[in-house]
């Protein structure tokens, strides 16, 4: 998953300052020093890295960390907000016009994702109410075209095409006056790609751009590459000017550093991110507040409840989103939740949203929403009483050996699962007090945080 080398370090940095009473101008150097290290490793720009770490040295010592109460949450609060900021700051939106046709013009090297990433782009269009039509601009990689008109068939969304052989400058033209004769008011662009950078392709783009004058330019990176997206970035905006960024397998990326760094190198936002290969739910906004509360292990509450309130009807969304806030789970509740869970993705996305989660990855990394291991919980769950089942506190030796042998399974592997239920259910009870209103759109307060 996406930053979850640079997560596992910070978090280490950060353990090495829990549980002193007060912390030293050296406790704060040595810990700066590990955070550098694993900016580094994630491929993080030198001088974007060398920029962050001495902002955070400056707030550092200006927060009065060292006589604070919980001086380590002041440090791991500024550290969120300045990656918040590294990240971009604030989620940059789509620029979709209320009148006549958008016009979206995907751009990028060969290999990115810009073909794919048209398709993820138009479905989630679609679901917003729009009305997108997609255009084949490559006429250089083999079957591009073709590609196109499948994933449109997929998704049901038409494609515009013409011969192999006609200038993409032209298609462009055309593809525009179909989509307003049509009545669509999206158009989606994939134009070409090169293995390397040329003026023949940039001589291209400008061409096009000349002539449909696109709303939004948006380059799309493959971020496992780090660095090389990062120089991309800066040739594309200098001679192209780029509006934007999207980011493709940020599922597989578990450096991150292209997302750390192309913010602060090209000025240039970072609008969606590609998290799967699905084409349903396989693009994401980007929200930097977000991302940085995943990578700091803090969660993402705000993004699970908007999955659910999309997979969920809005009665059931609410009522989980109260149980998880207030910290009153049931195994009945998890067992009737995990079910619906199963919708919302991978089992690790979903950890990484839950704060305090991160540490259980290891243990769970092999947990299949569809396989073998849930079958085993369930079993757990329904091996108990209603009483056991409410109140999983007085489960005793004998009662956990009963269930194991009633589900199947081993002590080892009820004691496991109770431990974890139990940590999650204590996480989300301290929620509560992190929340400054849980009915607003603005999360939820960490204990470190202002009133």
């Amino acid at each position: 998953m996406a930053f979850e080398g640079l997560g596992e370090k910070l978090q280490q940095a950060f353990a090495d300052l829990r549980g002193k009473g007060k912390l030293s101008e050296r406790d704060i150097d040595a810990a700066l020093r590990e955070i550098r290290r694993a900016l580094l490793e994630a491929d993080v720009n030198f001088k974007v890295a060398k920029d962050f770490i001495a902002n955070v040295r400056t707030k550092a010592m200006g927060e009065e960390v060292f006589g604070s109460l919980k001086p380590d949450q002041t440090v791991i609060k500024i550290v969120r907000d300045e990656l918040t900021e590294l990240l971009g700051g604030t989620s940059s939106k789509l620029m979709l016009s209320s009148n006549g046709v958008t016009v979206i013009m995907l751009v990028g090297l060969q290999g990115a994702g810009k073909t794919t990433t048209a398709g993820k782009l138009a479905l989630m269009l679609k679901k917003k109410g729009r009305k997108p039509l997609l255009a084949a601009c490559d006429v250089y990689r083999p079957a591009a075209i073709k590609q196109l008109q499948v994933l449109g068939e997929q998704i049901d969304i038409p494609v515009f095409r013409m011969d192999e052989k006609v200038d993409p400058v032209r298609i462009a033209k055309y593809a525009l006056q179909t989509a307003k004769s049509y009545g669509q008011d999206v158009l989606i662009l994939d134009t070409a790609g090169r293995l390397h950078i040329d003026e023949k392709l940039m001589a291209e783009l400008q061409n096009i751009k000349a002539e449909v004058h696109p709303h939004e330019i948006l380059l799309v990176l493959d971020s496992m590459t780090g660095q090389d997206a990062v120089t991309t970035a800066q040739a594309f905006d200098e001679t192209l000017g780029i509006d934007g960024t999207i980011l493709t397998k940020m599922d597989g990326d578990a450096r991150g550093g292209a997302a750390l760094s192309i913010k602060a190198v090209t000025g240039k936002p970072i609008k969606l991110i590609g998290v799967s290969e699905k084409l349903a739910d396989g693009l994401e906004e980007f929200y930097p507040d977000r991302m940085a509360g995943r990578i700091l292990d803090l969660g993402d509450l705000q993004s699970l409840l908007e999955k659910a309130q999309r997979e969920f009807d809005e009665d059931e969304a609410k009522r989980m989103q109260e149980q998880m806030v207030a910290g009153q789970f049931t195994m009945d509740d998890f067992l009737n939740q995990l079910n619906q869970i199963r919708r919302l993705g991978s089992f690790q996305s979903i950890l990484g949203m839950i704060p305090g989660m991160g540490k259980f990855k290891d243990q769970l990394k092999d947990v299949d929403l569809e396989g073998g291991e849930i079958k085993k919980i369930e079993a757990i769950i329904q091996s108990m009483t209603l009483k056991e089942r409410q109140e999983p506190g007085i489960l005793n030796g004998s009662r956990r050996k009963r269930i194991a042998q009633g589900s199947g399974t081993r002590v080892q592997d009820v004691n496991r699962f109770v431990k974890q239920f139990m940590e999650m259910r204590k996480m989300m009870k301290r929620m509560k007090r992190f929340n400054k209103n849980k009915n607003t759109k603005g999360g939820f307060n960490l204990p470190f945080m202002p009133k």
